[in-house]
């Protein structure tokens, strides 16, 4: 087992990776900017080093910063939490040289994955279902028209090397196809420093089911169901769900053998999560695999009864799985609300600031994963959301009573927050039905004169 462990990141994931270190008494060391030095990551790890100003270019993304520190206090291993750098190989290629653990897959599958191109190639090859589309890059308007015209409209375009919705366009006709052909490519030239684009179909009002796996280095994998990540705005998730209200056992089993098959196909290693987008007929097809620990991670940890966090440390310290897909069984259902620092409102922006006061719920089957605390100011700098919270019950009818109680006893005050949202999302008729869609949210915020602003 490793003994001491830098984490790479900052917040909740920061502080939620340091908490499971210390119930395997691993030594931490935290990293952190100028404005986070009040953060409680900083505050509960064995060492803390700044590693920069604010901005994330000079701080959590200094790659030489980082492993300085790594090599100047000892850390056997990184762990890089999501985002910043959990899915660059070249991080994962220099921790290697430099004999530091990298806590996740290898340097070349980051690569390989990252590529979307590649990715749905290789998936396809595995025997995974895939969208309609492009074989590669396109590189010209002719190759792009005969594309669009052969898999049908609408059609979406996007970056090889996206994610997040940046370098995303849709197109209903030969007009749009065009324009969004050249936005998508700048757009993408400057997010990811790579404009080659692709084109699939578009699957109209799908929602977005993922599915956990872990793999070993012994070439065992398994999965531990999927998680409903439907409930989303401008491509980023607001409520997650395990297990999804639609997804029946024999849907579960295909889709998690799919991910499984997939992850195989690139001998896959660590822990890692396979997105599909499923249709109203229960057709699934691969989107991409994110190579890391997902921001929801914590609602398949409180249905499967597994610390994903540590299995990737034990993971990565050269142990095997210890389980079989066979012993991996759900039990009840959890829901998870992402508490931004900003209003979801028409054209709402983040609202950092200082939080004067902060009341955290709690009971059984309530979770709150988060940094904050009464005092704390949320720096401008960077992600909007500071905490999660999460419930739990037998069933998805008791997990939605017990999160509106928890939402009604939830107080941040100081800054504008989702908490109404989330408050009024677990009341309305559809969500309690399990009846939405990927385009969900920006309906409801279009039609809803409550959310528009004033």
């Amino acid at each position: 087992m490793l003994r001491r462990i830098l984490v790479a990141n900052r917040g909740e994931i920061a502080l939620r990776i340091i908490r499971a270190c210390r119930e395997l008494n691993i030594e931490t060391i935290a990293i952190y900017s100028e404005a986070d030095r009040d953060s409680l990551h900083v505050k509960w790890a064995d060492v803390a080093v700044c590693v920069g100003p604010a901005p994330s270019q000079k701080s959590y993304l200094n790659l030489q910063n980082i492993l300085a520190a790594a090599l100047a206090h000892g850390a056997e291993g990184i762990h890089p939490g999501y985002g910043y750098l959990s899915e660059q190989a070249l991080f994962a290629e220099m921790c290697e040289a430099h004999n530091l653990v990298f806590i996740g897959p290898s340097a070349q599958q980051i690569e390989l994955l990252g590529d979307k191109v590649i990715a749905k190639a290789t998936m396809a090859a595995a025997g995974v279902p895939v969208i309609p589309g492009s074989s590669g890059a396109i590189n010209d308007e002719k190759t792009l028209i005969k594309v669009a015209q052969d898999i049908g409209y609408p059609v979406i375009i996007k970056a090889s090397a996206g994610g997040g919705g940046r370098g995303m366009r849709l197109a209903h006709n030969r007009e749009e196809l065009l324009h969004g052909y050249h936005t998508a490519r700048a757009e993408a030239a400057i997010a990811f420093n790579s404009d080659a684009v692709y084109l699939e179909k578009f699957i109209q009002a799908p929602r977005h089911i993922e599915v956990q796996v872990l793999a070993d280095n012994f070439g065992n994998v398994i999965h531990f169901g999927e998680r409903e990540c439907s409930l989303q705005r401008r491509h980023q998730k607001l409520i997650e769900e395990c297990p999804s209200p639609v997804v029946s056992d024999e849907l579960r089993d295909k889709m998690g053998s799919a991910a499984v098959a997939g992850a195989r196909a690139v001998n896959y290693r660590n822990a890692g999560t396979m997105e599909f987008l499923l249709d109203h007929q229960e057709n699934f097809y691969f989107m991409e695999m994110n190579t890391r620990i997902q921001v929801e991670h914590p609602v398949t940890e409180m249905v499967y009864g597994i610390d994903l966090i540590k299995e990737q440390i034990r993971l990565a310290s050269g142990e095997a799985l210890g389980y079989e897909q066979s012993g991996i069984v759900p039990y009840g259902h959890a829901i998870e609300c992402r508490i931004n620092a900003e209003a979801v409102r028409l054209n709402s922006r983040p609202s950092p600031g200082l939080i004067d006061q902060l009341f955290v719920p709690g009971g059984y089957g309530i979770r709150w994963d988060s940094h904050v605390y009464s005092g704390y100011v949320i720096p401008p700098y960077y992600d909007s959301m500071f905490g999660k919270l999460i419930a739990w019950g037998t069933d998805r009818e008791e997990a939605i009573e017990r999160l509106k109680r928890a939402l009604d006893e939830l107080v941040i005050e100081g800054i504008e927050t989702s908490i109404p949202f989330h408050r009024a999302m677990v009341r309305n008729p559809q969500f309690k039905q399990g009846d939405f869609s990927t385009n969900f949210i920006e309906e409801w915020l279009e039609e809803s004169k409550l959310w528009k602003e004033e």
